[in-house]
């Protein structure tokens, strides 16, 4: 167990991007926004319509949270400028965003604190907030985790709640990501659980899940999903299930990141040893034999009366 001196330590909302390797203490941990800063210093100057060229030197001068953000991301500064002319509501919006970042930094604190009561054992990178190419709203490496803040500020988001507390929640699940070792495959299975055990640990330690308007989008209609989900577990196509954006109330996208909730919460609640049952989640790498542990079935449909 670390020992912590509160007054001696102190996690920053940090004006600067420089990189830090992942600290041992909640506490020493960082949040970096000069990445937006710099962005807006560009797109300022292009009156809102920066080029290729403006925008390359946000991306050769950017932190390590932008470079992590480059590949299947911002890709180029090419594609960012395509981005930002097929949507400038979205970088504008985004613009009036980032000056509302409230209590994040506390926070988020809170949460890393949890989880070191939780996980005595684990290390937290940088966090970078930066601006992405409007198709990813955050990830995680070893050293990094990266949130795009023109996807989380876009207008007509899913979740009402104010900035600081989906961009907590958002952390939090980009945090565990860089904790896990992650289940094996491409399967529907493996990466829904992947991202379901995300979300899991997450709510333990900031009080909620990522994707909470899932919940009210799915209410009556459990055992439909699941039996679907089931049918499709052990395929590869993905696109059914993940990273097929919000979708709407009537056919909601990323219900892979519900369903593998479930089963990991299944897997939790059978446990009696609660914090071996949290290291198995971060551990497993094995899909399959999870979803036995987990006792998990497909919710059976009603029939009518």
């Amino acid at each position: 167990m670390r020992h912590i001196v509160l007054s001696a330590v102190m996690f920053v909302l940090c004006a600067g991007g420089a990189h830090a390797e992942r600290a041992s203490d909640p506490l020493d941990a960082t949040i970096a926004t000069s990445d937006v800063a710099a962005f807006f210093r560009i797109y300022d100057a292009a009156g809102g319509k920066p080029t290729a060229a403006n925008l390359q030197a946000y991306i050769d001068q950017g932190s390590a949270g932008v470079k992590g953000f480059v590949p299947d991301r911002i890709v180029s500064a090419e594609n960012l400028a395509r981005a930002i002319a097929a949507s400038p509501e979205t970088y504008a919006e985004a613009k009036a965003c980032a000056g509302r970042l409230g209590y994040v930094r506390e926070r988020v604190r809170a949460a890393f604190l949890a989880l070191e009561a939780l996980d005595p054992a684990a290390t937290y990178p940088q966090t970078y907030i930066l601006i992405g190419a409007g198709n990813s709203g955050g990830t995680a490496n070893d050293e990094a985790l990266m949130i795009g803040l023109e996807v989380v500020c876009r207008p007509g988001a899913p979740d009402s709640a104010p900035l600081d507390v989906r961009l907590t929640h958002l952390i939090a699940h980009e945090m565990v990501h860089s904790l896990q070792r992650g289940f094996a495959g491409e399967t529907v299975l493996s990466q829904s659980l992947t991202e379901g055990a995300a979300e899991f640990v997450a709510e333990l330690i900031s009080g909620r899940i990522s994707n909470i308007h899932l919940t009210d989008w799915t209410r009556g209609r459990e055992a439909d999903i699941e039996q679907r989900f089931a049918r499709d577990m052990h395929g590869k196509t993905l696109s059914a299930w993940l990273y097929n954006g919000v979708g709407t109330p009537e056919a909601p996208g990323d219900l892979g990141y519900w369903v593998g909730y479930r089963i990991v919460s299944a897997y939790y609640e059978r446990q009696t040893d609660k914090r071996r049952a949290l290291r198995d989640i971060l551990n497993a790498t094995d899909g399959p034999a999870f979803l036995k542990a987990s006792g998990w079935r497909p919710a059976a449909k009603r029939s009518g009366l």
